[in-house]
Parts: C-alpha cells; sequence; structure tokens
C-alpha cells in the first residue's frame, strides 16, 4: 500500500498514474482526469495556469490519502497528481486513481478523493480568455476560498 503523490509542472499521464497504482491484488483501478475546458460562463477560454505553494499543497494531499485509507481499509494504492503553469485545452489538470481488491471501495475513493481534493488543497488558477482578459479563479467548493476578499 502506498501513496504516489505530485505537483509538477509537467504533462501528466493517465498511463503512469494508472500503472503506479495498479497491484497484481487490486481488481479494480478507477480514475479520475480533470481536463482544461474551452468555455466558463458563456466565454470563450484559451487556456489555464495553475499555481501552489507545493508544501502546503502536498500535506493537504496526504491528509486526503489518510482519510480515504480510514473510510476504505481495503484501498490498495492512491495517485494524486496535479499539473501546475500552463495547461491547454483539453490537457489534464488533475488525476487522482485509487485501486483496491473490488470496485465499489475504488470507486468511491476516487469520488472522495477528487471532491475533498478540490475543497481542501490550495492550488489556484488562472483562467484566460478569447478577448485577452484573464482572472484568478478561487476554488468556490474550497474552504480557504470563504477567507480570501
Amino acid at each position: 500500500m502506498s501513496d504516489h503523490l505530485k505537483v509538477t509542472d509537467d504533462r501528466l499521464s493517465v498511463e503512469e498514474i494508472t500503472e503506479i497504482v495498479t497491484s497484481p491484488s487490486s481488481g479494480a483501478v478507477s480514475v479520475f482526469i480533470g481536463t482544461t475546458r474551452d468555455n466558463f460562463n458563456g466565454k470563450k477560454v484559451n487556456r489555464l495556469e495553475y499555481e501552489a505553494y507545493i508544501p502546503m499543497a502536498e500535506s493537504e494531499m496526504k491528509k486526503i490519502c489518510k482519510q480515504i485509507r480510514e473510510k476504505w481499509p481495503e484501498v490498495e494504492n492512491i495517485g494524486m497528481h496535479h499539473r501546475l503553469g500552463y495547461v491547454p485545452i483539453k490537457d489534464a489538470s488533475v488525476i487522482i486513481a485509487v485501486s483496491s481488491p473490488h470496485r465499489k471501495d475504488a470507486i468511491e475513493a476516487t469520488q472522495f478523493g477528487i471532491d475533498t481534493f478540490k475543497a481542501t488543497v490550495p492550488i489556484w488558477k488562472k483562467e484566460y480568455y478569447e478577448d485577452d482578459s484573464s482572472v484568478w479563479k478561487e476554488n468556490k467548493e474550497c474552504c480557504f476560498a470563504s477567507n480570501q476578499s
């Protein structure tokens, strides 16, 4: 059982994270991929840019892994990768992968993982629009968002 956490400027790989979390005893691997979409609230998005204080982000990611293991003790391996810097349309900005002997635990743990990640991990996003404007977006789900103004 291991946790594989990465916050990187490099392009994320679904194959890499899947290979990392898969084990001989895992009958299920569940993967969530968050990608950059080309629109937000009717505005055309050209790209996203992410920033983070990596030690703080990794600390929160470790807490999520601990919570997953407490709620789903059968979970074998967990992978959480988030990309920083410029992320083009259709590229992955976050990938969460979980392996377990049975699919229900893997699927539920993956859902919990991404929901909790978005609510607690301090990674900030800037959207760049077609009209050359841009805006830093706080994560509406994040517990830190209400403290910023």
